[in-house]
């Protein structure tokens, strides 16, 4: 039947790759299903469209949106919504603002600990991808101040500082409000790095359609206890790589390995469509 992997990334946000990179990666790993879920855009998605069916890709819909809930960012993985929706583009197109505010207020930030960087830096590394803290981290390497993606996040980019970086973001219920109106579905991105079982039970109360079962960052057992909280939820069970096209990323060996059945797959479709047909 074909594997599949809903977590994608390329140019178009953080990732390495550019859209035909990646599309020939799928193939030769032997993807049949793919969702490239760049963060808070679908312009990968959208220039994705046309060659991947050419090369007999199933290309999902999809986005890994950036959320407030409780004051805290976290991410929202948006699957099969329809792409032509004026509420969902909106919703998109202020993400890309929020984002930018975002960068700029941390350069700040870092401006007054000393760094000596610009946001014009940051933004030409990102080029026209969608800008976040991976390409200030580029700088930084380039600058000198550290050696690593990860060591930039632990020194300059994960502190208190950073963290509580006022931002624009979507807040939860409004993103689940456009999402579902859009005839798409909803699923808690990676949550074994960043909740407890409690939070994440909490955040599913918001009536989000499923988790990220499977996903580099889980242990088998997390993956087991995610999965046995899907079912008895009766939410879709998703899952991915988290493919960024990083040398030093840990999750980038995963590509290929880490995926999901089709058959979580078909009740992903399946959901999105009934959800549609109610709309329409």
């Amino acid at each position: 039947m074909g594997k599949a992997d809903l977590h994608i990334h390329t140019k178009a946000s953080d990732g390495m790759l550019s859209v035909a990179e990646l599309l020939d990666k799928v193939v030769k790993k032997g993807l049949k299903t793919v969702s490239i879920t760049d963060h808070d855009t679908i312009d990968g998605y959208l220039e994705a469209q046309k060659p991947a069916a050419d090369m007999g890709i199933e290309l999902i819909p999809g986005v890994e949106l950036t959320v407030l809930w409780k004051s805290m960012e976290v991410h929202l993985l948006a699957y099969d919504f329809d792409i032509q929706d004026e509420s969902f583009l909106s919703m998109i197109a202020n993400q890309k603002i929020a984002r930018r505010l975002r960068m700029k207020k941390i350069v700040e930030v870092l401006k007054k600990d000393g760094v000596e960087i610009d946001y014009d830096e940051i933004r030409a590394v990102s080029g026209n991808g969608n800008v976040g803290r991976p390409h200030a981290a580029m700088v930084l390497i380039k600058k000198g101040y550290v050696s690593s993606v990860p060591e930039a996040f632990i020194r300059y980019l994960g502190t208190e500082k950073v963290k509580t970086v006022e931002t624009k973001y979507i807040k939860i219920d409004d993103v689940i409000d456009v999402v579902k109106k859009a005839g798409g579905v909803l699923s808690v991105a990676h949550p074994g790095r960043l909740f407890t079982m409690d939070e994440v039970n909490e955040l599913l109360s918001y009536e989000l359609d499923g988790i990220e079962c499977i996903h580099p960052s889980h242990t088998f057992t997390l993956q087991r206890q995610f999965t046995e909280l899907a079912k008895s939820k009766d939410l879709l069970i998703t899952g991915g790589s988290d493919f960024h096209g990083k040398n030093n990323s840990d999750y980038d060996p995963y590509f290929g390995v880490v995926t999901l059945s089709q058959n979580h797959v078909a009740s992903l479709r399946r959901s999105a469509a009934n959800r549609k047909r109610i709309l329409a």
